[in-house]
């Protein structure tokens, strides 16, 4: 029996019906090359390996950090010639790499680990060009923040940052029960689905604005940006300088970002 490490965030997913439907919401195509991240102890790649014997989807690969589940898997499924097994750190792994040698965009899953969420949710969208969408499961929390609406508690950097390459679907919770061992929280399952062109424009300052932004969630913008932008800077992106960043959609930011790099650039 593999022994949990805490320090990878191991919570392994058991639960026939929650695995079942994750498939059924995944809806491999004849086409897909599908990407597994923490495939784990193999209950969901698995699931996948059975549609792959059909000829869907085109390719498998999966992504394992434990050395010692990596040799399971490897063990169990070696042999597949349309499984690829990569022992690997899922935040320095290249997905761009990986998309160009299977000729197309990619369709990434994964139980992911609530310790290292946010990084590789950023990593992700680094190489949004080169994925199709997204099916994660993740810490409600986290869940709820990607999704979350301007002026809900939920709504913070995390969520803009996300908005311009995403368009989320929040689909199903799943409670402790259905994981060994069982983490302290609720989790959920989310598609993601990324979009070809962004939201919006983005400006070279985008990332910087809203970091300043939250970093100071309690003070106005007058008070957050002061190290960016003027009052006059944040007037002139149509933005009352008096409001706090959680009140402003994820455009908001980016006029805002426009108005720093002109500032940068003076």
């Amino acid at each position: 029996m593999h022994q949990v490490r805490k320090r990878f965030g191991q919570h392994f997913l058991h639960d026939r019906s929650v695995l079942d439907r994750i498939v059924r919401e995944i809806a491999p195509g004849a086409g897909d090359a599908l990407v597994e991240i923490g495939p784990g102890r193999g209950a969901l790649t698995e699931r996948l390996l059975a549609r792959l014997d059909q000829g869907i989807p085109r390719t498998l690969d999966a992504v394992e950090i434990d050395r010692d589940l990596a040799a399971e898997l490897r063990a169990r499924w070696g042999g597949e010639t349309r499984f690829h097994l990569h022992e690997a750190d899922a935040l320095d792994f290249d997905f761009q790499a990986l998309a160009e040698s299977r000729g197309g965009r990619l369709r990434v899953i994964g139980n992911l680990p609530y310790n290292i969420s946010t990084p590789l949710l950023f990593h992700l969208a680094a190489a949004h060009e080169y994925i199709d969408d997204l099916h994660v499961m993740l810490q409600k929390e986290v869940i709820d923040r990607i999704a979350a609406a301007p002026g809900s508690d939920a709504y913070g950097r995390l969520t803009v940052m996300l908005a311009p390459w995403f368009e989320t679907t929040h689909l199903f919770d799943v409670g402790p029960g259905a994981f060994t061992p069982p983490p302290r929280v609720w989790s959920a399952v989310a598609r993601l689905k990324v979009r070809r062109e962004p939201a919006f424009a983005l400006p070279p300052a985008f990332a910087r604005t809203v970091s300043a932004a939250f970093s100071a969630r309690r003070k106005t913008l007058r008070n957050g940006l002061r190290a960016l932008m003027d009052i006059e800077d944040i007037q002139a992106a149509g933005i009352d300088p008096g409001v706090r960043p959680e009140t402003l959609s994820p455009a908001d930011f980016a006029r805002l970002a426009a108005r720093a790099r002109v500032k940068e650039q003076a």
